[in-house]
């Protein structure tokens, strides 16, 4: 299998990122699949390809077992009682909503119930149903009607936006149900981006979570995708707000990282140029993560959110080492950007470690020489 590991992650860097390791000087000398000198992911302690995470971004223990107890005794109970001890203001209880809500969603995407076949997700409908007032239920199930939205209809269509006008009053009832909290509103960003609020009502959206959590990245990150060239702005008004997020970050906030969130949003179609890469935007914004990343408090939830990107941005900017290094606080999970759009978001993160791994060896790099 550990053969096999690696002759798949060859086969992949020669097809889909070959370009990049061509170097100016030396380079990177491939070698056939299986060779003795091929390297190997696995001489770092990194995770099997099959054994990474891609539910999340990093490890949160907690909601891992609750969501097993949820999921194979489909009761609600202990989701609820999560949410009700994780603190409203925080980046956490906006991942466990989400995360509660993907799940329910795939629940039902695997599992569409028929005729004598009880639906899949079935526990967070009985949650509505016995705890109208609870507040993190109520978050959960317009997140889910969200994530429904998006996944099971095409945007644009009147399917789409009846979800999600459903959607816009279950935020509504959450919003009334848990005044001080930001994730409705958050969760709101999606719906907006969707029917395409104006600009007015957006920044009234957007100043109702400011009043509530001006710091949270996971907001700043949803109302990203309303300011970017796609959806209902422009390149220069995406990287505006990312800009000015930045500018005003207090001390060890992670927003200091937004601007290359901008950058990875409106990537050129033809990406895999190197001069791209050595340009002054993409080196201002990865410098601007990395000392985001330095600067951050070792437990910040949305660490490993910023980690992941800038892997995909060293390997392409080939700072092997330093992409090792986010490689070593990451590996395991690949629930983040830029994996998570991927159909096989496991396979591409895989990609890039290879590539990182190859890169670092190619120029004295080894396992004994990686700081862990």
């Amino acid at each position: 299998m550990e053969i096999l590991w690696v002759l798949m992650a060859a086969i992949m860097i020669g097809a889909v990122l070959g370009p990049i390791l061509l170097r100016r000087r030396g380079g990177i000398r491939q070698v056939a699949p299986g060779s003795p000198d091929a390297a190997d992911p696995a001489e770092y302690g990194f995770a099997r390809q099959e054994e990474l995470d891609i539910r999340m971004p990093g490890p949160d223990r907690d909601l891992l077992d609750v969501l097993d107890v949820v999921q194979q005794s489909q009761s609600w109970k202990a989701a609820a009682q999560l949410l009700a001890g994780t603190e409203v203001h925080g980046e956490v209880r906006w991942q466990r909503v989400q995360a509660f809500a993907g799940a329910a969603s795939l629940e039902l995407q695997q599992r569409p119930g028929g005729v004598g076949d009880q639906p899949g997700g079935q526990w967070l409908r009985v949650w509505r149903a016995e705890a109208p007032k609870d507040a993190g239920g109520a978050a959960v199930h317009a997140e889910f009607l969200v994530q429904q939205a998006w996944r099971s209809s095409t945007s644009g269509t009147d399917e789409f936006r009846i979800i999600l006008e459903e959607a816009k009053e279950a935020c509504g009832q959450a919003a009334l149900l848990s005044p001080g909290d930001p994730v409705p509103y958050i969760i709101e960003l999606s719906i907006a981006r969707g029917l395409a609020y104006s600009r007015e009502e957006f920044e009234q959206l957007w100043l109702k979570i400011l009043d509530r959590a001006p710091a949270h990245l996971g907001a700043h990150l949803a109302a990203l995708h309303y300011w970017c060239e796609k959806w209902h702005g422009s390149r220069d008004l995406a990287n505006d707000f990312a800009e000015a997020a930045a500018a005003r970050a207090p001390k060890g906030s992670l927003l200091a990282a937004l601007p290359l969130f901008a950058v990875y949003e409106h990537l050129p179609e033809v990406n895999l140029v190197r001069g791209f890469y050595e340009s002054e935007v993409v080196t201002k914004a990865v410098e601007g993560a990395l000392y985001a990343v330095h600067s951050a408090r070792p437990d910040d939830p949305m660490l490993a959110h910023v980690r992941h990107l800038l892997i995909f941005f060293l390997v392409r900017c080939e700072r092997w080492a330093e992409a090792m290094k986010q490689l070593l606080h990451v590996d395991g999970h690949v629930g983040a950007l830029p994996w998570t759009v991927s159909s096989d978001p496991a396979a591409d993160y895989a990609v890039y470690r290879a590539l990182a791994v190859a890169g670092y060896e190619a120029n004295g790099g080894s396992p004994a020489t990686l700081s862990h």
